[in-house]
């Protein structure tokens, strides 16, 4: 279930986890949580999603005095934090007896916040094989101090049963159950073909970034690990025939476009040369995350050659010293190459460019930064604030040095907020040049006169025009 917004903001994106939603996109995570569910025939299963139907506090009340579930399943991230509680709250004065299971980054790494009642189990990390353990344990009666990776409430006492390892063997788990979502319309407006959705191949990302909250999925993982092993989890992979099988489908169900949410699709020349073969067989459209150090000539071929409408690539700044200290394994130099290689063969290029998130920042190498992004003339540029996420190292490295302008972390919007003092600049410098640099590149000749030749449609102009306002002015 996704519950309505019940907090006065706008919804938690949660498939990224770490801002708010500017365009709608599938929860493929959660899909594929209830894949397994039914799979395993635990009972019948809804998918309940206030927020793309934009239903009112008045229509989850309605929907809760109507409904007999006896177990609901929430998704919950930093930022949906405080309305998934509150819709907690109603929900259980209707249904004082049923059961809420939390899943997602929010509620593994913020347990005893999120642990309000013994109504509440948690799920931590990884959901999948958790998640079935413990609906039958839930519907035998069975007790749950046996079931690895959930924490729970005995006798008003938190309880953190111990760690479950994480799949290895992605092919082992069913595709995402896509039917609950089989008459909506999913819009991206960075590939601009009907008939969009979601997908991934891989889980994790090998690689030290100080400040890196992957997608929330990846992030449940790795604050899961960590908390056990110290050490960030291995990375899985699918197979090449898994993931034909997959596009396959999609193919056949209609669909024609996908935005692959791997922390990191690109890997090396052999399996992405597989994964191109594959979505130019089925005609698809589609776009992906990948790093700069991954981008060699080949690949960008690749890429041009098989549909690829962009790739995302975080290269945080344009200041080598930044580079290094935050650990992102990168150079300027690699930046310019990736670059230079996908323009050459008409890929789209979207730069995310990540302020304050060193405390080598300064208005100067931010504005060099940003005046680097802007001159290399990509098709979008992304920028962000850096929030300290608890569960990173950069958080630890705020708390110690006195850089948060609030007692502790508190959920922000990357998109336009800002919680840090940092030495040599504010969170209201932070913010100020954020919007300033957003207005001035957003409503560039350059950046209009590039998209308007990507529309083929008038819908799909208003599509992105609405994306843009949010991401402008909330």
């Amino acid at each position: 279930m996704v519950p309505p917004v019940l907090d006065g903001n706008r919804p938690a994106e949660r498939s990224a986890g770490c801002t708010r939603v500017v365009y709608l996109a599938p929860n493929i995570y959660e899909l594929t949580v209830i894949g397994v569910v039914e799979n395993e025939h635990l009972g019948e299963v809804d998918y309940k999603d206030f927020v793309f139907y934009k239903k009112t506090e008045e229509d989850y009340r309605n929907f809760l005095a109507a409904d007999d579930s006896d177990i609901y399943c929430i998704w919950t991230v930093n930022l949906s934090i405080e309305s998934d509680l509150k819709a907690i709250e109603m929900l259980q004065g209707y249904r004082k007896d049923a059961r809420v299971i939390l899943m997602g980054p929010g509620p593994s790494y913020f347990i005893e916040k999120c642990l309000v009642n013994d109504h509440i189990v948690i799920v931590r990390g990884e959901p999948e094989a958790t998640i079935v353990e413990l609906l039958h344990a839930l519907d035998e009666g069975k007790p749950l101090n046996e079931i690895l990776g959930i924490s729970w409430m005995r006798d008003g006492k938190i309880v953190n049963n111990g760690f479950r390892p994480l799949i290895g063997d992605l092919d082992s788990l069913p595709f995402p159950a896509r039917h609950f979502i089989a008459n909506r319309r999913y819009y991206n407006p960075k590939i601009k073909r009907k008939g969009y959705t979601t997908a991934f191949t891989s889980r994790n990302c090998p690689y030290h970034c100080i400040y890196c909250v992957p997608s929330s999925l990846t992030f449940a993982r790795e604050i899961e690990n960590k908390r056990f092993t110290g050490r960030k989890p291995t990375i899985s992979y699918r197979t090449a025939e898994s993931v034909d099988r997959e596009m396959a489908m999609l193919h056949e169900q209609g669909y024609k476009a996908v935005g692959f949410m791997d922390d990191n699709f690109i890997w090396n020349e052999e399996r992405t040369r597989l994964m191109c073969e594959i979505m130019k067989k089925y005609d698809m459209l589609w776009g992906c995350q990948a790093r700069v150090d991954a981008i060699t000539e080949p690949i960008a071929k690749m890429l041009g050659e098989s549909g690829c409408c962009y790739v995302d690539l975080g290269v945080e700044s344009f200041n080598d010293d930044i580079l290094k200290y935050v650990r992102k394994g990168i150079t300027t130099e690699q930046i310019y190459n990736a670059i230079h290689y996908l323009k050459k063969y008409k890929v789209p290029v979207k730069l995310n460019v990540l302020i304050g998130s060193s405390p080598l920042e300064t208005k100067e190498t931010l504005r060099h930064t940003l005046n680097e992004a802007k001159k290399l003339k990509v098709d979008q540029v992304m920028f962000n604030i850096v929030s300290p996420f608890p569960g990173t190292e950069f958080y630890k490295l705020c708390k110690e040095n006195g850089w948060l302008s609030t007692p502790d972390y508190v959920p922000t919007d990357v998109q336009r907020e800002s919680i840090l003092n940092l030495p040599n600049i504010s969170s209201a410098e932070m913010e100020k040049i954020l919007f300033k640099n957003n207005i001035s590149y957003f409503l560039s000749w350059h950046f209009i006169t590039t998209q308007l030749k990507r529309f083929s449609s008038w819908s799909e102009f208003a599509h992105a025009a609405r994306a843009l306002k949010i991401k402008l002015f909330g």
